[in-house]
């Protein structure tokens, strides 16, 4: 049956209950997010401003990727993975109180970005990593698309949820949740048997890591191009939300409300891709759909820049999201089935690198932008770069095949 093929991985106890401890926390994440995003242009009316705390945010992510999936490779994930929740939660708690009380101020939101970025570093590479362990290979790619459900599925709950509580309680209820959402990840990954819990002994030097994982995705030409793609949406792609709070506030005439909603759509569509990637799990020729989801993003930003009215501007959002996570679950679960279990959590730190450790640089050209142009004009040059990295990516697989 297919809603029996949808969640066959859910069979897995470990696994149910990663997926449901992480569903709370990422929803808690998006919700810290939004109101992060909120607070910041409150505090500093400026674009630029929000490029950089998504900036030095997501900084770690690119400067400790690759030892994050070493580490991830030599010891136990699942300690890891306890000890970086635990870190996390313990970041919310004191960005609560700060902003509660009223004491806090731009630089101290920068300075918890950087540690959350931090524990989000090492966290990645081990989280995708952690997911092979938890199911059979025969389930892996279900278990992969139900993790982007999952993830999807969160981008839906937590900005809607923080559009509500901004606007009814503050940005500091909003940190407070997410706090209590990563306890539940915590209390999750406790539940879990002992036979996720064994320690990892392979032995290798970092630098030696890192050129092994590197030298798996370059001998592969399908792996290329997937990293490349990846590099392109996470520089000039999916930047682009960034600028949400200016176009809900500047361009719309909105309040949190707005912005919640148009992150929301975002991520309803995101959700219903993962869904349908769930629902088609096999992965032969998965490839072919990433230059088409590419051109399908590009089409819908194009079409956002132009300021529809707000009925249309959330269809594109969800247009966006859809096409956007076609796009990066099937570059993941191409990695992920690629990828011996020894290299695993190497070749998905190169992943978590370029795709999340890439953003910092977005988020600041995607601020720096919008500073100087405007919201709009940026939005449809990102579009504009979809486009053509579809057209390229579609062309290159081409030839590649005749060849």
């Amino acid at each position: 049956m297919p809603g029996l093929q949808i969640a066959r991985a859910l069979r897995h106890t470990n696994f149910r209950r990663f997926f449901v401890g992480q569903l709370a926390s990422l929803s808690g994440s998006w919700v810290q997010q939004t109101a992060q995003a909120w607070l910041v242009y409150r505090l500093t009316d400026s674009s630029l401003w929000l490029g950089l705390v998504a900036f030095v945010g997501l900084l770690p992510v690119l400067l400790f990727g690759i030892l994050a999936g070493s580490v991830a490779d030599r010891v136990s994930r699942y300690r890891l993975l306890l000890v970086v929740h635990s870190v996390a939660l313990l970041q919310a708690i004191v960005l609560a109180v700060l902003t509660l009380t009223g004491n806090v101020t731009v630089f101290q939101v920068m300075l918890l970005a950087v540690l959350l970025g931090t524990t989000q570093a090492f966290e990645m590479p081990a989280r995708q990593a952690f997911i092979a362990e938890l199911v059979p290979r025969a389930d892996l790619p279900n278990a992969i698309a139900l993790n982007s459900a999952m993830f999807n599925a969160a981008r839906f709950i937590g900005p809607a949820l923080a559009g509500v509580i901004i606007a009814t309680a503050g940005e500091g209820w909003a940190f407070a949740l997410n706090a209590a959402s990563f306890a539940a990840i915590v209390v999750a990954l406790l539940s879990m048997s002992d036979a996720v819990r064994a320690p990892r002994t392979q032995a290798h030097h970092v630098g030696d890591g890192f050129w092994s994982g590197l030298h798996h995705v370059r001998a592969d030409p399908l792996l290329r191009g997937v990293i490349l793609m990846v590099m392109m949406v996470s520089l000039v792609g999916l930047p682009f939300s960034l600028l949400m709070p200016v176009v809900a506030r500047d361009i719309y005439g909105g309040t949190a409300g707005l912005l919640g909603a148009l992150l929301a759509a975002n991520g309803a569509g995101a959700f219903c891709a993962a869904l349908w990637l769930a629902a088609h799990a096999r992965t032969e020729g998965r490839e072919r759909v990433i230059g088409a989801a590419a051109l399908g993003a590009g089409t819908a930003l194009l079409l956002f820049a132009w300021t529809p009215p707000p009925a249309l501007a959330l269809l594109l959002m969800a247009a966006t999201g859809f096409a956007f996570t076609t796009l990066i679950a099937s570059c993941n679960t191409a990695l992920q089935l690629r990828a011996p279990d020894r290299l695993r959590g190497r070749v998905m730190a190169l992943f978590s690198v370029l795709f999340v450790g890439l953003f910092p640089i977005g988020n600041l050209l995607s601020g720096s932008l919008a500073e100087w142009l405007g919201p709009r004009p940026v939005i449809a040059l990102f579009g504009g770069c979809c486009l053509l990295a579809g057209t390229a990516y579609l062309l290159r697989r081409r030839f590649v095949a005749s060849s």
